[in-house]
């Protein structure tokens, strides 16, 4: 299927071919039939994209604090791969859809059922329910295709609260603007339109709207006063894309004392006290279309606000908005200037600029379900099947987030792994990584790597909920594995891992390998580490403190039911160093977090963990998302026979105390990713056991998912 993307670092807009997206409980699968583009947010990500790095940076000046903070903990390189590799994540644009569901999850929808959608624009896209409506016979796809942005309108006015009979002002008629203006009048208000552009102020004027044309020199104050009879107008939507203050300081002359200002579109902000302060005007900025917009319990997960206590939500919107189409007080049809093909999407996307360019609508051919639904993509990549030897190590891929596409395949890649199938969820990432890092195919079919004989190697990249999974279907398909971690969520996950890995190696004389990502090992300054220690035939005292930067309470790495947390999700990688540095089983664990005040609210990331083992060794690692990102996110030091290693940020690692031993520096940061993918490639083609033995890997997350089950129990 066609899908139209936009590359970030250089703004080249295209339509590719990708696999169809699979889907997911509580989401939709919707062939497309018309998609709208929105001129002024699709613009604006397109100049985003064409802009140079310099550019770039003075419109994002807090990202540049980030990477300065980066270079100076990881180094220069590593910082400029990690830019690159999130300018090069191609972008899914679109958010206007409307099309017919082909496979529903969902109650209350079916299949054949025409909705629109925030989708993608592309052939087929797949959307949440809380996203999608159901469009009235009276409405046709085109029209429908309107929805989502006359529900940015709508979200404005709930927010200015009209009455009957008010005067309201909007500033901008672009497409949110004369839908806006239609919305208000069905609401009984008197509306005044304002623009530059005189074939939009005439537009406006067929809607019955009063207009001032800035082209033509009209003074929009002496307007306004004129409009609301001296009293000055009730409110005021800004519905413009301007970086200037001057909008806002006119709406506020305009407006009667206690008016209204809303914000719908993008203006600057440097507000006037005195403006505000004298007629004690309100200001508000609205939220896209609706109560539930960026809430990922509403969108991703499904969870509708109770109707009782949050009557308009982004779905009741665009409802609102299908029954105001179906009546005909919402008239989209003279705003419709282009229809393109989706093949022709990059000439749309060339009129973005072009002044006169008002609805241009994306339309979708008839396809068959069969080809339009296929799984799988063949990439550009020069090896041929017969060039692929089985006996060596044949990979699939599932996953290409940031880690794995920027560091993880590269890492594999670069270790000469034969890579054939990437396999990702919505299926872009797999076309775009696929291509660029030389796989075979693209898919979003789990079963073109478990039902491929000659892969006979899985690399799981995935969210953390999914990998016992994941690797219990591997094993199952008699394959090696990499997982990243952590290997499992829940001890009985564990489990069943441990006896399924051991029945089948045992039982069916296998050599399987199962390994989790426990990079660090193998960092060049932890083998010298590791060299060292050895020497020392005796008990050591570690202590690792973990400066680990805090993470927003609704990222999915703190839901512990998807991402289980930072003990799980993370500090497992310190669990494990530890464990491998002192050489010897964990015997004891024991942790305590901030948190015990009813004041703060509970996270596990702010943890301390006492760790013993059977040589009498003890640690304990800091894991604080409480600190400040000057100071090194990793400092690990080792106090033993009367020295001591102290390690930086796996840059500089000293050593006090250490015959012919003083330091070792690195430029650039080196965590082991390259030499961990590497020993576990050269195990499967040497045929040697795994680099991390299984008893070890099970042991060492044992112990990390007893410490976060005790620290919920204590909080």
């Amino acid at each position: 299927m066609k899908q139209i993307i936009q590359n970030m670092a250089n703004g080249e807009t295209n339509v590719i071919d990708v696999p169809c997206p699979k889907n997911k409980p509580g989401s939709l699968l919707i062939q497309s039939k018309n998609s709208l583009l929105s001129v002024g947010t699709e613009r604006m990500l397109v100049d985003f994209g064409k802009a140079n790095l310099l550019n770039k940076a003075r419109q994002q000046p807090d990202k540049v604090k980030m990477v300065l903070n980066k270079v100076q903990t990881d180094g220069l390189l590593p910082t400029i791969n990690s830019i690159r590799t999130k300018l090069e994540k191609p972008l899914e644009l679109g958010y206007c859809n409307a099309g017919v569901i082909i496979e529903s999850g969902v109650n209350g929808f079916l299949e054949g059922d025409r909705v629109v959608s925030n989708g993608h624009h592309a052939e087929v896209t797949r959307v949440s329910k809380n996203l999608c409506a159901l469009i009235p016979d009276e409405v046709d796809d085109e029209s429908a295709a309107f929805t989502v942005l006359a529900s940015v309108g709508l979200q404005g006015i709930r927010l200015l609260k009209p009455t009957l009979g008010e005067n309201i002002v909007v500033f901008g008629l672009g497409l949110i603007g004369l839908m806006t203006i239609q919305i208000l009048k069905a609401n009984g208000c008197r509306v005044l339109g304002v623009d530059f552009d005189t074939v939009r102020c005439k537009l406006a004027n067929n809607f019955g709207i009063e207009t001032v044309d800035l082209s033509k020199g009209q003074d929009p104050l002496v307007n306004a006063k004129s409009f609301s009879r001296g009293y000055g107008v009730d409110g005021v939507i800004l519905a413009v894309s301007t970086q200037s203050n001057d909008v806002i300081h006119q709406a506020a002359q305009m407006c009667r004392k206690r008016g209204r200002i809303v914000l719908v579109g993008v203006s600057g902000l440097n507000l006037r006290r005195d403006d505000f302060f004298k007629k004690e005007i309100s200001f508000q900025v609205s939220a896209s279309y609706g109560p539930g917009r960026y809430d990922k319990l509403y969108e991703e997960k499904g969870q509708d606000y109770p109707i009782g206590f949050v009557r308009w939500t982004e779905q009741r919107n665009f409802q609102a908005v299908l029954d105001m189409m179906a009546t005909g007080s919402l008239n989209v049809k003279p705003l419709i200037t282009h229809r393109y093909k989706i093949e022709n999407a990059k000439e749309a996307y060339g009129l973005l600029d072009d002044p006169t360019a008002l609805g241009i609508l994306l339309e979708y051919p008839i396809q068959d379900q069969s080809i339009l639904q296929s799984s799988v993509i063949k990439l550009n990549s020069p090896t041929k099947t017969n060039q692929f030897d089985k006996k060596m190590p044949v990979v699939g891929f599932i996953g290409a987030g940031n880690y794995a596409s920027g560091t993880l395949i590269p890492s594999f890649k670069k270790a000469k792994a034969q890579l054939d199938t990437l396999v990702t969820s919505g299926g872009v990432s797999a076309v775009h990584y696929g291509n660029k890092l030389g796989f075979r195919f693209a898919s979003t079919d789990l079963k073109k790597i478990w039902k491929n004989s000659k892969i006979n190697t899985v690399v799981i990249a995935t969210r953390h909920d999914t990998h016992s999974n994941l690797v219990k279907l591997a094993l199952e398909s008699r394959k090696n594995i990499f997982v990243e971690k952590p290997l499992a969520l829940k001890l009985e996950e564990l489990d069943l891992i441990n006896s399924t890995f051991r029945h089948i190696v045992n039982h069916k004389k296998n050599s399987l390998r199962l390994m989790v990502g426990f990079n660090r090992r193998f960092a060049p300054h932890i083998v010298k580490m590791k060299s060292l220690l050895e020497i020392k035939q005796e008990p050591k005292s570690i202590v690792m403190t973990v400066n680990a930067g805090a993470i927003a309470p609704d990222h999915w790495t703190q839901d512990t039911e998807i991402g289980g947390g930072r003990i799980i999700g993370e500090a497992c990688h310190f669990i494990d160093l530890m464990q491998f540095l002192v050489g010897y089983p964990i015997l004891n664990h024991h942790a305590v977090m901030i948190g015990n005040s009813s004041e703060i609210k509970v996270r596990d990331d702010k943890t301390s963990i006492t760790l013993s083992f059977e040589d009498g060794s003890f640690g304990t690692i800091h894991y604080f998302a409480n600190g400040g990102q000057v100071f090194p996110k990793e400092r690990i030091e080792v106090f033993c026979g009367d020295a001591v290693l102290q390690l930086d940020n796996y840059r500089v690692l000293k050593g006090f105390g250490w015959s012919g031993f003083n330091s070792m520096r690195l430029i650039n940061q080196d965590k082991g990713q390259r030499a961990c993918a590497k020993a576990f490639i050269d195990s499967i083609r040497k045929g040697k056991s795994s680099p991390i033995p299984f008893e070890e890997i099970i042991a060492n997350s044992r112990v990390t998912l007893e410490l976060a089950s005790i620290l919920r129990k204590d909080n």
